[in-house]
């Protein structure tokens, strides 16, 4: 069965080789298909490495099965070597009778979006929304761990985006030991770690195994020659204290008191110290030389050493990283402060709009579109009004007038205005007055302005003619008549029994 394992490895490798032919000859229009297409071709051409190298592995193979196989099948009876293959294939399907045949026609071919089939690379679950296919970088999570760093200049994530490469003063000033905590060394390993994710989920097709390679020897090269910003300088040293000053490279060590002090005069007065003089005759009591107490302690040593190496190739692989993805930190700095001015409607809309250009792309050659159709469209994710020439407004005089906000109004019928300043010119118009009189309301509009409801703009006009009846009574009802017999009425009623000669 090994030549038909090899005719299989040859078809699936001509196969391969033509799906990543046709897939080089279509020509996305947005980035999110672009990059599926990118990450597909990259899949493909890592299984044309891994069936090359099994090719490879069968021919070169010392014993040189495929001779043995074609000796069997040539010499001797044919057919019984033919029905003994037969027989393993049987007994194969009879142990996994539920066995799917791999069909290479179906497998590598392009998928449409109305398939209903899975894509083979879920592009969506890549990025986060604020990477937006990789167009921008998303460091939020990594600059709260930066605000967290003890030390450091708390910088809006604005400024965070310009500085982030940069470790050494004024930019970050921190000290040489603090670099060696646990929490600063998380810190640049989780942001090289995710510059070099960024860089692999964007870029499928470069070989970025060879340009990490070369960062990594350019780092051992500059490390040898002590040519590393921030760690040219040797390690803090005292010759004068002698082999007291054991320590781990950042202060001065005690061995008797097994304690490490960063400043010399602390530790100078610390040798006059009670405590430190009856730990230094406990341990010569127990019969420990001096040379043996103030003996450096070389595993010590070395792990910090190697620390400190480990922190700073981070630092030089991010300002690799950082000069690879230049031009989408400036692009993703100026998103930022466009996005900080928008809403949260605005924002949510710009995300929708943007899904919905991806959804509802055709390939090359799939619509009827034509090059003249295509031209007179113009792009506008915000929905932005059109001028008087038939393009979008500018975002600016979108802004200044508020046209982001809309305010209903249901006595207009539910008509939405866009902007303050058309809704406080519509209480004006006849749209508006129309649905008062439709309301019974027919004079004093003015009062109703601010009112979009109907149930409020009734309960406000039955009040009014409430108070209009009271107001009326309590005038009509001030001065009070009294005729010859004693009665009591208004003086509007006295007035008129008196006119008609009934008192």
């Amino acid at each position: 069965m090994l030549f038909e394992d090899v005719r299989f490895i040859h078809e699936d490798l001509e196969r391969l080789e033509q799906a990543v032919a046709d897939r080089l000859a279509e020509n996305p229009s947005t980035i999110r298909y672009r990059l599926a297409r990118d990450h597909e071709i990259a899949h493909f051409l890592t299984r044309i490495e891994e069936q090359s190298q099994r090719l490879l592995d069968i021919y070169n193979d010392p014993e040189k099965p495929l001779e043995k196989e074609a000796q069997a099948i040539s010499t001797g009876d044919q057919f019984e070597e033919f029905y003994k293959q037969l027989d393993e294939i049987k007994d194969f399907h009879k142990q996994y009778p539920n066995e799917p045949i791999e069909n290479l026609e179906r497998a590598y071919k392009r998928r449409q979006p109305g398939d209903g089939e899975a894509p083979r690379v879920d592009v969506d679950a890549m990025f986060t929304g604020e990477e937006g296919f990789g167009k921008f970088l998303d460091l939020t999570m990594i600059h709260e761990q930066y605000l967290n760093l003890p030390g450091v200049k708390r910088l809006p994530y604005t400024q965070y985006l310009g500085i982030f490469d940069e470790f050494t003063p004024p930019a970050m000033n921190i000290k040489r030991k603090d670099k060696v905590s646990d929490k600063y060394f998380s810190y640049v390993s989780e942001l090289a770690n995710y510059l070099e994710s960024f860089l692999k989920r964007t870029r499928p097709l470069q070989d970025l195994d060879k340009l990490f390679s070369s960062f990594s020897e350019e780092f051992d090269t500059k490390w040898s020659a002590k040519d590393v910003p921030g760690w040219t300088s040797e390690k803090t040293e005292n010759s004068a204290l002698g082999p007291q000053t054991q320590g781990t490279g950042a202060g001065i060590w005690c061995p008797d008191c097994a304690k490490e002090f960063s400043n010399e005069n602390v530790y100078r007065n610390h040798l006059t110290g009670k405590k430190h003089i009856r730990n230094a005759e406990a341990k010569k009591a127990a019969g420990q030389s001096d040379e043996q107490s103030t003996a450096p302690r070389p595993q010590e040593t070395s792990s910090y050493s190697l620390k400190e190496r480990a922190v700073a190739e981070r630092e030089y692989r991010i300002r690799c990283l950082a000069k690879e993805l230049d031009s989408i930190r400036n692009t993703t700095r100026d998103n930022v402060e466009r996005r900080q001015t928008m809403t949260e409607r605005e924002r949510q809309i710009e995300n929708e709009n943007m899904m919905a250009d991806s959804e509802n792309y055709l390939p090359a050659g799939d619509g009827d579109m034509s090059e003249d159709e295509d031209a007179d469209k113009f792009y506008n994710p915000l929905k932005l009004p059109l001028a008087w020439d038939g393009k979008p407004i500018p975002y600016w005089l979108y802004k200044l007038h508020g046209l982001g906000t809309e305010y209903p109004c249901e006595i207009c019928g539910n008509f939405v205005y866009r902007g303050r300043r058309a809704f406080d010119k519509h209480f004006s118009e006849g749209l508006h007055i129309y649905g008062l009189k439709c309301l019974g309301i027919t004079s004093n509009t003015n009062l109703f302005r601010e009112i979009t409801r109907i149930d409020e703009a009734v309960r406000l006009w039955e009040k009014l003619e409430q108070d209009r009846k009271k107001e009326r009574e309590s005038r009509d009802n001030v001065v009070q008549m009294e005729d010859a017999e004693g009665n009591v009425m208004p003086e509007r009623i006295y007035l008129d029994l008196q006119k008609q000669g009934i008192l």
